[in-house]
């Protein structure tokens, strides 16, 4: 589409002339696009260079002699009448010619001329089109209202009153338009339309999205065109699909997407789902990849991704030769790595052992920087087979396996590695390795988590006894501690949260019914530094350290007392105090007013089980009743906070502390109520995190934020 490109160039630089030379250019020419034809119509009817253009559309007659035995001519036909405004004889009696011609035999036909004005011939901009959505008009049929009422299904047609009446989607009961308004704003639609299946019938689309689902796809591509992941789930989810049920039937969907031949697959998220207008085989599909002349890189995730979705494509003789021929040819570039290399034979032993191929096993025997190599690999599947190359053909193969089995980055893997290193006695030298990751987890986080799930569920593996598994929790909470300060590390922090909450914190209580009771006050002791652990939390292992030695109790009650007095109380300024007086307020006496009357408002809509704005006004009542409540109980906690009550000994609530990092910077944090907090200031509620893990500090100790060490300088009162 060269020449849609050049208009629309012209349009947005607001170059009538220049346009209007390409346009006699274009009608020109001596052959012609119709969906290039269509676009640049559909491009210049929504600008404001459309009327001074509708005096030369007629030129377009000459392109579309060319198609009009094409599906797309009908459309051009009806753009070309919609953007004309000359209003010629001419043109009027090539427009009745056209319409006798398609719908001469259609009731009301001389009626349906005088109201689109055609019968006067003078002014009849638009006439195709209006035809058309006249000839449209009969109970039972579908329309979308371009102005916001979505789809509709016309129940009554007046042609005396040169009316009718519609259902449509987003407003409440029947609406009466007049033949006039719906030529302004109704575009007529099949009734096998994506739209219209779904406002006529969605029960029967439900079903058949979930029998025929690739169906379903297809329909909406069609009709609405292309459409990214996101996109479909907001026409789908809830309108078709049952919510609870969406991301089971979209990981079947897309599974089967990624395979029809109808469907050009985006590359990614952000990019659409396209419908092609024929079918491409994977074949096809493939080979048109290799136009963009891959890398090595790519050409081994293109082949890798194709032989896992498609493996019976290799049944076909004529694509294994031209694979074998990219494949081998690969393996000449210039720039090709030895891992690329390596995954290259793999691939060439896979679909042609017969041939005689450098084998990989030579190859890997020959290679003096495998642990590099192996690290390089990009398909786990590869890395798994070199390691078990590896096993079967080199005779140093064990410390192979022990200098990567921390730095592999996949489980399975590891799982790999330490079974092989076990099974040929190599435990002591495991046992060293494992010892290395207790000293320092840090380095390894990833598989120190693994090594530490596994020997809790396994009892046959080294540390797997008791006495390992307590030198791993205190590990563990020493990580926790450390990967909480780094913000890449959020997923690993949350990950170590679920395991160690696991069925109710069953690895705890296995552990600390086994552990001595000075094991368990240091495992109590590094879990309060763990600020991502909650008070909630804290409390729970006290209960669980109480129950493996009672003694611990009076800890556990000292612990409740002190945090159940520190929350009892919610301090605040006496502006914050005001602040969230005046919010309760709001709620009570405004939000809720207004929420009622959208009930009210979406209640009179009907058929409550399919209404989504009375939905949206229920929840939106629950979260005002409950933001309410908890406003309400933090009300009656608060107490506002007075000069003569702050303490500047300690880091506390009321207070201004000074940091100084190691290069001498000063940076100073604001500690207040949670309705006077700013963080974009350096204001913080005393109950977030950061501010938790000041409370009580003294000038000269330290504390971590943001990964960097900082000293406190000096503690200052906020209101002197």
């Amino acid at each position: 589409m060269n020449y849609l490109n050049q208009f629309q160039k012209h349009i947005s630089n607001q170059d009538f002339p220049a346009f209007l030379n390409l346009w006699e250019e274009y009608c020109m020419g001596d052959e012609v696009d119709g969906e290039e034809l269509k676009q640049v119509l559909l491009f210049i009817k929504n600008t404001p260079l459309a009327s001074p253009f509708g005096r030369h559309v007629e030129n377009a007659f000459v392109l579309w002699e060319m198609i009009k035995n094409s599906p797309i001519a009908d459309v051009i036909f009806g753009l070309i009448y919609d953007l004309q405004t000359v209003n010629s004889e001419e043109l009027a009696e090539r427009a009745i010619a056209y319409l006798l011609e398609k719908y001469g035999s259609a009731d009301h036909f001389q009626e349906k001329l005088r109201l689109v004005g055609l019968r006067e011939k003078k002014q009849f901009q638009g006439a195709i089109n209006d035809f058309e959505l006249l000839n449209h008009m009969r109970p039972g049929n579908f329309v979308f209202h371009t102005g916001g009422w979505g789809v509709g299904e016309i129940m009554e047609v007046s042609h005396l009153r040169e009316q009718l009446s519609i259902e449509f989607d987003y407003v409440p009961g029947r609406k009466d338009l007049s033949f006039k308004n719906a030529f302004n704003n109704l575009v007529p639609i099949s009734n096998d339309h994506f739209l219209a299946l779904r406002f006529g019938n969605p029960d029967a689309l439900e079903l058949r999205a979930k029998t025929s689902p690739m169906e379903v796809i297809h329909i909406l591509l069609r009709d609405l065109g292309p459409k990214t992941a996101g996109e479909i789930k907001d026409e789908l989810e809830e309108l078709v699909i049952p919510e609870k049920d969406w991301t089971k039937w979209w990981q079947t969907t897309r599974s089967k997407i990624k395979k029809d031949t109808l469907i050009e697959n985006p590359p990614n998220l952000k990019e659409p789902f396209k419908l092609r207008k024929s079918a491409l085989t994977h074949e096809e599909r493939f080979q048109k990849l290799f136009e963009k002349k891959p890398n090595a890189a790519t050409l081994i995730q293109m082949v890798y991704s194709f032989l896992r979705d498609f493996p019976k494509i290799l049944k076909n003789k004529e694509f294994k030769e031209f694979l074998l021929e990219k494949l081998t040819k690969a393996l000449s570039f210039e720039e090709i790595t030895d891992a690329e290399e390596l995954q290259i034979h793999f691939f060439l032993e896979d679909i042609n052992p017969d041939e005689e191929f450098k084998t990989a096993s030579e190859l890997i025997s020959l290679l003096t920087n495998l642990e590099e190599v192996i690290q390089n690999i990009e398909v786990v599947s590869f890395k798994k087979r070199t390691f078990v190359t590896a096993r079967k053909t080199l005779p140093n193969w064990t410390q192979l396996f022990l200098n990567l089995l921390l730095k592999v980055d996949q489980n399975p893997l590891r799982d790999y590695l330490l079974k092989e290193l076990l099974s040929d006695k190599k435990e002591e030298e495991v046992i060293q390795k494992l010892e290395e990751l207790l000293a320092h987890p840090e380095k390894h986080p990833a598989a120190f988590i693994w090594y530490f799930q596994k020997i809790m569920h396994k009892t046959n593996l080294p540390f797997s006894d008791h006495k390992g598994k307590n030198l791993f929790f205190e590990s563990f909470l020493i990580l926790l501690n450390h990967l909480e300060q780094k913000t890449t590390c959020r997923d690993l922090v949350k990950k170590m949260h679920l395991i160690l909450e696991e069925n109710h914190f069953s690895n705890v209580r296995k552990i600390m019914q086994k552990a001595d009771i000075k094991e368990v006050r240091e495992f109590l002791l590094l879990a309060t530094k763990c600020h991502s652990i909650s008070d909630h939390d804290i409390k729970i292992l006290h209960s669980l350290a109480e129950v493996a030695h009672p003694s611990l109790g009076s800890i556990a009650k000292k612990y409740q007392n002190i945090n159940e007095k520190e929350e009892s109380t919610i301090w605040t300024t006496e502006e914050g105090y005001h602040k969230l007086k005046e919010r309760i307020k709001h709620i009570g006496t405004v939000e809720t007013v207004e929420n009622a009357k959208e009930i009210e408002i979406a209640r009179s809509h009907g058929d409550l089980r399919e209404n989504s704005e009375f939905k949206f006004a229920l929840e939106k009542r629950d979260r005002l009743q409950s933001e309410l409540k908890l406003l309400s109980d933090q009300f009656n906690q608060a107490r506002i906070l007075v000069k003569e009550e702050v303490n500047t000994n300690e880091v506390s609530v009321g207070v201004i502390v000074d940091f100084k990092n190691k290069s001498g910077e000063i940076t100073s944090y604001t500690l207040l109520g949670p309705w006077d907090a700013d963080p974009e200031n350096q204001i913080l509620s005393f109950q977030s995190q950061l501010a938790t893990s000041m409370i009580h500090k003294k000038i000269g100790d330290k504390i971590n934020i943001q990964g960097q060490e900082h000293t406190i300088s000096a503690i200052r009162n906020y209101f002197s």
